[in-house]
């Protein structure tokens, strides 16, 4: 399974800003709430780690316990119906070892492997029904129980990553656009059910994000509450910022106007804190790393290295789009992580992981030559 490579084909620039975006993001999180940046360190050092283990690992080996992954994925989610303990009206978590561990969150990764290989080896009948139902019947286990958790906005997060691996995996054009067809009138009609007020399609909690997002003012003291005062918070940052840790009452971190800031709103804090700049900082390197996968999954050796890195690009960029609109405004709020910025160890170190897997697609790439 391990193989000998030369260093030079190392991306070593990827490393680089997966760091420096941690490294911000473990700032923010010190100066958001000061208890949990200790906790994020170490998630930062254990997910480092185990990139770099990882990635020096043949992938197509890894990827031959791809029913192994899908097990584990089911049997992580299912504990949560078994074990996990509710907080915040959501059953997300459970205990193992002392950590709060949230599975949904590896869930994103474990897919990942699992389809990149399930693809591969579906390649020469892809588009027929058959491979396509199989699927689609094998992707709702996952998506049911991340949903009835409840967990919306991972559940369309899953949905995102599933749709692009079959994308790039070669979904044919005429499927895609009669699913279109169907898809973009369903979503419509969807909405439409959904701001109804006796509906049952969503959560309660779920419909009053969506009436806030549409009417903010009517909502600006109870569930817009925390969009409004992130928006004021970027916006009081200007160019610079107000800088780390300060002691500025009228700040949102001070001043208690956004709970848990450390987790959906990180990029408050950051609009805040470094301004401007830091905000584009930040923006630019998720950009980076998303586009950097992008351009590995161009040069890999097989499909099953494609859908890696493609299914960890859509998870790295609509990820961070998703978080980044709810915290601006452009989306109604729903709680997702800004990957490697917010607080959580589940989170980063499963970003890590599916990272390292991204760097050995690159070391043996098409130019690569392997000793």
């Amino acid at each position: 399974m391990l193989k000998r490579y030369r260093i030079r084909d190392y991306d070593f620039k990827l490393v680089i800003m997966l760091i420096a975006i941690s490294v911000i993001g473990v700032l923010a999180i010190g100066s958001a709430q000061e208890s949990v940046q200790d906790k994020q360190i170490m998630g930062l050092v254990m997910g480092v780690f185990l990139m770099i283990i990882i990635s020096l690992f043949d992938y197509t080996a890894l990827l031959s316990l791809y029913w192994g992954f899908y097990i584990l994925n089911i049997v992580l989610l299912l504990l949560v119906e078994v074990m996990g303990y509710n907080a915040g009206g959501a059953q997300r978590w459970f205990t193992i070892f002392g950590i709060r561990f949230q599975p949904s969150e590896l869930a994103k990764i474990l897919l990942i492997l699992f389809y990149a290989q399930f693809i591969m080896k579906q390649r020469d009948k892809f588009n027929s029904f058959r491979s396509l139902l199989k699927m689609i019947v094998l992707f709702l286990p996952p998506l049911f129980l991340v949903y009835n958790q409840p967990d919306l906005s991972t559940s369309i997060m899953l949905i995102v990553i599933f749709c692009v691996m079959l994308f790039v995996g070669g979904l044919d054009y005429r499927i895609i656009a009669g699913v279109l067809a169907v898809v973009i009138p369903s979503v419509i009609i969807f909405l439409t059910i959904v701001l109804q007020p006796d509906q049952q399609l969503i959560k309660d909690y779920q419909q009053t994000r969506i009436l806030a997002w549409l009417h903010p003012s009517e909502y600006v003291n109870t569930e817009g509450y925390q969009q409004a005062n992130s928006i004021m918070a970027i916006g009081s940052g200007q160019l610079w910022g107000k800088g780390l840790n300060n002691n500025i009452i009228g700040s949102v971190k001070n001043g208690n106007f956004i709970s848990e800031p450390q987790t959906d709103f990180i990029f408050a804090i950051i609009g805040e804190e470094l301004g401007f700049v830091g905000s584009c900082v930040v923006i630019l390197l998720l950009f980076l790393i998303a586009l950097e996968c992008v351009m590995i999954a161009r040069r890999a050796k097989d499909t099953a290295g494609m859908v890696i890195c493609s299914g960890m690009a859509a998870l790295i960029g609509f990820q961070s789009y998703l978080n980044i609109a709810v915290a601006t405004g452009l989306m109604p709020n729903t709680g997702i992580p800004l990957p490697f910025v917010s607080a959580g160890l589940t989170s980063l170190v499963s970003l890590y992981i599916g990272m390292g897997f991204v760097l050995n697609v690159r070391l043996q790439g098409k130019n690569t030559t392997i000793k």
